[in-house]
């Protein structure tokens, strides 16, 4: 039997008539400028029709480079990170470089074996998107000098680059839709205030109702533990039995506000006659609810694909001055939100 050997990267040299240190160059998309466009677009040729394939083991172990960044989700289930995945990867592609995913299930000790995990693989930077307002683990990494980028989070002490979305204006907008639908009381379904979401959403939620000259207190907020349907429910619940008077809610994110669709059922309360309900991120699928929910539009896409350009930016210039940034919002309105009957 005749075993026929791969191609290598001398083969593809030698076909191409150049060295090959050039033809090294020419298939690496990192270095691939340094070479004439006309001699790396013909080393590009011989390698397809030979079909040579880099080897990346070889390659990491001669520049000390991986071309692989870690990517740490909490929680693959949420429909909000496929797209912000997407992004990250058609970014990372074009530039020689592959992501590794990971799911952390929003547990500390999972999160921390994840990542060893991948540094053991050796990659590059990490693009994370489970930080808290305190997070241990990552201020360690970043003091380690581990290139790191957050999305759609970012830590107390902003020395770690972020992309996050403008959240107090989203929130600002909630507020305003509902108020020019004539709603005067209006309740806030809080998430955790452990993660910069939950505590910067709050906050703008305050200064919202403040800026419309609207009541506020603790009978109009509820704080939820986590951002789940169960714990929007439970929130929503305990407004309704303290007997808080308000006709509309702008919950932290669409998956607190389905909780108040399933206390809608429960208690038969008309959506929005008599209650409105505005979500946070515009997940997929959810304008096929009944009523369709009106949410706050997030960019997922451009949130990961500018994370994976900041990133990319850091390994390149690793004395780079971390930077953080702020993409604009927009709200979808649908049927959930209407007019108060009363």
């Amino acid at each position: 039997m005749t075993v026929v050997r791969p191609p290598t990267l001398r083969d593809v040299a030698q076909r191409a008539g150049v060295h090959p240190a050039t033809a090294s160059r020419a298939l690496n998309p990192q270095t691939r400028s340094l070479v004439n466009e006309a001699t790396a677009s013909r080393v590009l040729k011989v390698a397809e029709s030979l079909g040579y394939r880099p080897n990346p083991i070889a390659r990491s172990l001669k520049t000390a480079r991986s071309g692989t960044v870690g990517l740490v989700i909490p929680d693959l289930t949420n429909p909000l990170f496929p797209p912000i995945v997407r992004g990250i990867e058609d970014v990372l592609g074009p530039a020689g470089y592959n992501a590794w995913i990971v799911n952390t299930d929003n547990d500390p000790d999972r999160e921390q074996s994840q990542v060893d995990a991948l540094r053991s693989r050796h990659v590059e930077g990490l693009i994370v998107a489970t930080a808290r307002l305190q997070h241990p683990l990552l201020e360690r990494l970043h003091a380690e000098g581990v290139r790191m980028v957050l999305i759609n989070r970012r830590l107390a002490s902003g020395e770690i680059p972020s992309v996050t979305a403008d959240d107090a204006r989203g929130i600002a907008t909630s507020v305003e839709h509902l108020v020019s639908l004539g709603h005067r009381r209006i309740a806030h379904l809080a998430g955790p205030q452990n993660t910069s979401t939950g505590l910067v959403r709050q906050q703008a939620f305050r200064q919202a109702v403040r800026d419309q000259g609207l009541p506020e207190g603790p009978d109009l907020i509820a704080f939820c533990d986590s951002w789940t349907e169960i714990e929007g429910a439970r929130g929503l619940r305990s407004l309704l039995d303290a007997g808080s008077d308000f006709t509309a809610v702008v919950a932290g994110n669409d998956l607190l506000a389905l909780g108040c669709y399933d206390v809608f059922a429960e208690r038969s309360i008309d959506c929005p006659q008599d209650l409105s309900v505005v979500g946070f991120n515009d997940m997929p699928i959810i304008d096929k609810l009944r009523p369709p929910l009106t949410s706050v539009r997030v960019p997922h896409y451009e949130v990961g694909a500018e994370a994976a350009r900041m990133l990319l930016e850091g390994l390149a210039d690793p004395q780079r001055h971390p930077r953080s940034v702020l993409l604009p919002l927009t709200l979808a309105v649908r049927q959930s939100t209407a007019s108060p009957a009363r």
